[in-house]
């Protein structure tokens, strides 16, 4: 026979091979890299800068060169030598240039005026001249550290004319015309030699000070200086848009952004606290040339850089625009001017702007009617929340009005205008999904993209303009057909789309809700009326969703379902604001009840219907709640009142069976009977009456084979813990005289239904009738200071187990197990107590530490024990 070892040998012994054949690749791996490299023929040595392809040899993976071995990987340098050339031209720039300032600012004062004069000019001239020859030579690193050396010397030079040759000039101006000349000397250098990547980005830097200092200089108003700054965001834009060099156009693109962004600040700033629409004028006017210079280089740029051009435009055309309206009207209603500029932005499709411009100015249009939106969320929350400041005193009293119901401290009248910009933000959104179809037709030319054509052409650039080749990045050529050309063999137009039509509707129906819910608390109508108000605009949302339910249209589900989360959102607003008033709750709360109840009966089969449902018995379990305090009972009370809906949901189960409403609402009911369960705990006469009630209805659910299985266990438990509830209330010492008469004919019905059906889990047969009386037994064992109690439930305890184990039953091996756990775990409690007490209090976290080793070591053996416990379990009835 041949001899099978035990798995943990088996494991060993391939660990072993394992390791073996690891270590003879690692030698076969170091003797092939030491037959490589004797393989490989020696480098020659080049002098610096000397091309190792001038000797006549190919260069490797070139047609010529001797094939390496497979597998062969070059070694990597420690270090490039043009890496540690530029490491070293940038350490020496660095030292020249910490030289110079020291020279500067420490030993100027030691010369006369002809040495300090020709030193530092001596230096400059050099320090410029210098790069020119290097250039010359193919010296390029050398010739771009002495050109940063050189543009430290101009500063310095400035810097020292100011110091000696005019030291009572104003500051801000003289900066300001050395920027201008040093950005023209650097610009001019930076020309004549080409190759230099530093002269022109520091030109651009240098151009960006001169009209701002000298706004500055002369004292000029924030408006001149606003104009300051545009000028030089549009000279920014042109090098932009027109430099040759790459360098020199980033600076340009980072230094208009910060420009143009200050200019149209300055113009918004002066345009907000103008005080009146003349005043307005003027920083309307910056604010229009900002947006006419945005415009024109989106019209130029391409992609997203013509994108964020047409935003620009469009924010800064609203500003202007809006500003002046808004500085004749109250403070409160100047959103409107802006929330119409904003609209009328829309208009843009019908221009021939290029596309991505255009689509700039969408994007800003979309965002200022969203500022004016966000302007309006507070005062919308409050309605929405405040009423729950009501659930402090439940039916204290109709307030006077509205806001005294919502207990806020908003504002109310700075929302005046509030409503009015939700209102026509509804109905614009509603015109739009009513004529969706025209809409579409009129944005269509937005809708096309323009892509590569099937001759490999590269895809255009985005912009389109009408000009030939406009719109074009630098070096990839245009159409030259605008985007409302169409017809062009390289674009293809998207479908309209019916998910936007659906926002469009989702977002009317919001918005127009929450219009009338913020009206009303802005007129502060009287409290009847906010909330039949409120009640009626959950009506009007109730029959929205049921009316688009189960349309089956693509994209009509979002208005439904946007007004099925308003609805309920509306009704626990509504039923929050009417808790004021017993009169208005019962009211409220049966409308709602019955509204929601209608909307199940009318709508489609799917989830929304199961909402519907859920929502109709939230509201008439709402209403049991306020029988019972109106007839003034206590809570505990009017628990067993409160299960008057829960029997109702299985009398529906149990008439609806298996319809897809049938669970959701019974679930509901099960909620209800847990609220009564809840407000029946103080007293215990109630909680073991409601338990039992419980228990009734959970086995009236079990009467259906579909919910047997879970409904049945619960109403045994619910009967069993009634019991004990009932027990311990009446003070009962030995529940045993009420427990075993129950165990006993339990046990015998579980003995007949065994040797009926031998097949049957002992957790049916037996289960119920041990814990009748186990469970009782050990919880007063717990609390009995007596060892006659313990011994006997041990006892029990230990022939159920042995019982379990003799006759494999599941049911009785668990439960008498726990018990007899538990039970020796209360004799040994003071034991191991006192034993806790006298040890080292380092002793137990390191035997804990010891324990995880070990079972940690011995993991794989204690998870197959657990398997096969698992698995003897298992095969237990």
């Amino acid at each position: 026979m041949e001899h099978v070892p035990p798995p943990a040998e088996e494991l060993a012994r391939l660990d072993r091979e394992l390791a073996e054949l690891d270590a003879r690749r690692a030698q076969l791996l170091t003797r092939r890299a030491w037959l490589l490299a004797a393989l490989r023929p020696p480098a020659p040595t080049a002098a610096p800068g000397w091309n190792p392809s001038a000797w006549g040899a190919p260069a490797p993976g070139r047609p010529g060169a001797p094939a390496q071995p497979w597998g062969y990987v070059p070694p990597k340098q420690a270090s490039a030598p043009r890496s540690a050339q530029n490491v070293l031209l940038t350490l020496g720039g660095l030292l020249l240039t910490v030289a110079a300032v020291a020279f500067t600012l420490v030993s100027w004062g030691s010369m006369g005026i002809g040495g300090r004069s020709a030193v530092l000019g001596a230096v400059t001239v050099g320090a410029l001249a210098a790069p020119a020859v290097l250039l010359r030579r193919g010296l390029t690193a050398t010739a771009e550290a002495l050109a940063a050396l050189a543009l430290v010397l101009t500063l310095l030079d400035a810097y020292a004319v100011h110091a000696v040759a005019a030291p009572d000039t104003d500051g801000l101006g003289f900066t300001a015309v050395a920027a201008a000349v040093l950005a023209a000397l650097w610009t001019a250098y930076g020309l004549a030699l080409g190759t230099l990547r530093l002269p022109l980005p520091a030109a651009v830097v240098l151009a960006q000070w001169p009209l701002l200092f000298g706004a500055w200089a002369a004292g000029a108003p924030a408006l001149v200086v606003g104009w300051a700054l545009l000028a030089t965001a549009v000279l920014d834009g042109a090098i932009a848009l027109w430099g040759k060099d790459t360098g020199a156009r980033v600076t340009a693109c980072v230094g208009g952004s910060v420009m143009a962004f200050s200019a149209l600040m300055v113009g918004l700033t002066l345009s907000v606290t103008a005080s009146g629409p003349l005043g307005a004028l003027a920083p309307g006017a910056l604010l229009l040339t900002a947006a006419a210079a945005a415009l024109a280089g989106a019209w130029r740029a391409p992609g997203g850089f013509a994108r964020a051009g047409g935003v620009v435009a469009g924010l800064a055309t609203v500003a202007a625009v809006g500003g002046v309206p808004a500085a004749a009207v109250p403070e409160d209603w100047g959103v409107l001017a802006y929330l119409a500029a904003g609209l009328a932005l829309t208009a843009v499709v019908r221009t021939r702007l290029p596309r991505n411009a255009a689509l700039g100015v969408l994007v800003a249009s979309a965002a200022v009617v969203a500022g004016a939106l966000a302007g309006t969320v507070p005062g919308v929350a409050a309605v929405l929340l405040g009423p729950v400041t009501l659930l402090s005193d439940v039916w204290a009293g109709s307030p006077e009005g509205f806001r005294s119901a919502l207990g806020s401290t908003l504002p109310w009248t700075g929302l005046a205008a509030a409503p009015v910009v939700l209102a026509v933000s509804a109905g614009l959104l509603g015109a739009a999904y009513r004529w969706w179809p025209s809409l579409a037709r009129i944005a269509a030319p937005l809708t096309v993209r323009e892509e590569p054509g099937s001759d490999g052409a590269p895809e255009a650039g985005g912009s389109g303009t009408g000009a030939p080749g406009a719109g074009s990045a630098p070096g990839v050529p245009g159409t030259g057909a605008p985007w409302y050309a169409g017809g062009a063999p390289a674009t293809r137009r998207r479908p309209s789309g019916a998910a936007l039509r659906g926002a469009a509707g989702a977002g009317a129906a919001v918005l127009g809700w929450g219009a009338l819910l913020l009206a009303g608390a802005v007129l502060d109508v009287p409290y009847a009326v906010a909330v039949a108000g409120e009640t009626a605009l959950v009506a009007g949302l109730l029959a929205l969703a049921v009316r688009g339910t189960g349309s089956g249209r693509e994209g009509s589900t979002a208005v439904p379902v946007t007004a099925l989360v308003a609805a309920l959102a509306g009704a626990v607003s509504a039923g929050v604001l009417s808790l004021a008033s017993e009169g208005a709750s019962y009211a409220v709360f049966g409308v709602l009840a019955a509204l929601f109840a209608g909307a199940a009966v009318r709508a489609g089969a799917g989830v929304p219907r199961a909402v519907f449902a859920v929502a109709a018995t939230v509201g008439f379990t709402v209403l049991t709640g306020f029988a019972g305090r109106s007839l003034g009972l206590a809570p505990h009370e009017a628990a067993p009142l409160m299960l008057l809906v829960p029997a109702l949901t299985v009398l529906f189960g149990a008439r609806l069976r298996r319809n897809p409403v049938a669970l959701p609402v019974e679930l509901t009911g099960a909620l209800g009977a847990l609220v009564a369960i809840g407000l029946a705990v103080p007293d215990a006469p109630f909680l073991a009456l409601v338990l039992a009630l419980c228990g009734v209805l959970a086995a009236g659910a079990a009467v259906r084979p579909e919910r047997r299985p879970v409904a049945g266990y619960l109403a045994a438990a619910l009967f069993v813990l009634a019991t004990w509830v009932r027990l311990a209330a009446s003070e009962v010492s030995f529940p045993e005289a009420y427990t075993l008469p129950v165990t006993v004919p339990a046990l015998v019905v579980g003995f007949l239904r065994r040797r009926k059906d031998p097949e049957a889990s002992s957790w049916t047969a037996y289960g119920p009738g041990l814990a009748v009386t186990l469970l009782p037994s050990l919880a007063v064992a717990w609390t009995d200071p007596d060892w006659q109690r313990p011994l006997l439930l041990g006892v029990a305890a230990l022939v159920i187990t042995l019982l379990g184990a003799r006759y494999r039953l599941q049911a009785l091996l668990l439960l008498g197990g726990a018990v007899l756990a538990l039970d020796g775990l209360h004799e040994l409690a003071p034991y191991v107590v006192q034993v806790a007490g006298a040890l080292p209090r380092w002793l137990p976290p390191a035997l804990a530490g010891l324990l995880l080793l070990v079972v940690g070591a011995t993991y794989e053996q204690r998870l197959r024990d657990a398997r096969r416990l698992k698995d003897a379990l298992g095969r237990m009835r």
